[in-house]
């Protein structure tokens, strides 16, 4: 049934939901119930094999689909995730008797996503900077992907910190390439997070981050206001503000960077907007858990939601765990049950802490990463 914020909702035209206006405020909401977020499983095929790498498992179709089996099946799933990102093959895929993975996941109450972006390349002129491509044909795209059962969508677009940079255009290219993307995924039903993730490569202090930050943030929430976008319908997906990967003051304590953090999104993010599903961004899985709790134990004021939407956070241990061996199945789901607690209880601001085990306290940081 509706909720009294559903009830009392107008929508004033022009805006891109359209029809599906409150079932995107209703996706939103679930994804952002409390004590719950997002696994991002959504590596394209030349990261997972990347990943797979790491524990010496060919990167084979096969191979593929029963590690993504391994994530979906894992028992108890929907008690901390409410939501899980796929990529193209992912949507197209079932378990070895049959179940599309769609399927699967919706009968265990766990929304579907998909990646709709098709990856980064180099702005001519801007030495450094990228854009992200996919557009011309989002709207078929989206409209396919809600036939196959996702409920939203990710768009990820990356910024870099350098003495000079982000250049303005690459600002104003983020900001706008997201609105659109979003204004899309609302008219063909699908929840857009908004991505403008900003890399932990360089040597920023803090500071820079949070200025960085507060900066691009602003610059989004601005075109996503020219795009007539829903802003209750969509869910935004930032990276956290950390000091760079080279910074010689070195890392910031949870704390710091919950305040920088909480700085940057009150001054920039619309009440409106359900919930902040933040990326891990190279950051190992306990710092990933430990900073999120901090911002939910702040004691500021917080009108969204602060959860997780993670995936290398979450499965960097799972894939440790695992092998790609059959025997150790059981074994893996019981990390992932373990990590996605540990991130529940996190947004909720009652995660206490955890020895280092598995691989957690690994670094996770990549150069430049893409995926």
């Amino acid at each position: 049934s509706p909720t009294p914020r559903e009830e009392n909702m107008s929508f004033a035209a022009p805006c891109a939901a359209g029809d599906f206006a409150k079932e995107l405020i209703a996706t939103a909401n679930a994804i952002t119930a409390p004590g719950k977020g997002i696994l991002a499983a959504d590596e394209s095929t030349g990261t997972i094999g990347k990943r797979f790498d790491g524990i010496q498992v060919e990167n084979t179709v096969d191979n593929r689909q029963a590690y993504r089996e391994l994530l979906f099946t894992t028992p108890d799933l929907g008690k901390h995730i409410s939501g899980v990102i796929f990529y193209d093959e992912t949507l197209r895929q079932s378990t070895k008797d049959g179940i599309p993975f769609p399927k699967l996941l919706a009968d265990k109450g766990v929304i579907v996503g998909i990646k709709v972006d098709l990856g980064v390349v180099p702005i001519p002129g801007c030495p450094g900077e990228t854009f992200t491509q996919g557009m011309t044909d989002l709207h078929k795209r989206c409209a396919e992907y809600y036939a196959l059962g996702a409920r939203f969508a990710k768009w990820r677009n990356v910024l870099t910190i350098t003495e000079n940079g982000p250049s303005q255009l690459a600002i104003d290219d983020c900001a706008s390439t997201l609105a659109r993307y979003g204004a899309i995924c609302q008219a063909n039903g699908l929840v857009p997070i908004i991505e403008p993730e900003i890399l932990m490569d360089g040597k920023h202090d803090l500071a820079k981050s949070e200025f960085i930050t507060t900066k691009v943030l602003a610059a989004v929430y601005k075109a996503i206001q020219d795009n007539h976008l829903l802003l209750e319908g969509t869910l935004l997906k930032p990276n956290m503000c950390c000091p760079g990967q080279d910074c010689p003051a070195g890392k910031a304590t949870p704390e710091q960077v919950a305040t920088a953090t909480m700085n940057a999104l009150s001054r920039t993010v619309p009440v409106a907007v359900p919930g902040v599903t933040f990326l891990s961004g190279g950051q190992t899985e306990i710092e990933a858990t430990s900073h999120l709790n901090a911002m939910n134990s702040l004691g500021r004021k917080k009108p969204w939601s602060l959860t997780f939407s993670y995936g290398r956070a979450l499965q960097h241990s799972v894939l440790k765990a695992w092998m790609g061996k059959p025997e150790n199945v059981a074994a893996a789901q019981a990390v992932l049950q373990h990590r996605a607690k540990s991130n529940g209880l996190a947004n909720l601001g009652k995660y206490e802490g955890e020895d280092a085990v598995a691989g957690a306290d690994e670094s996770l940081f990549q150069s430049n990463y893409s995926y």
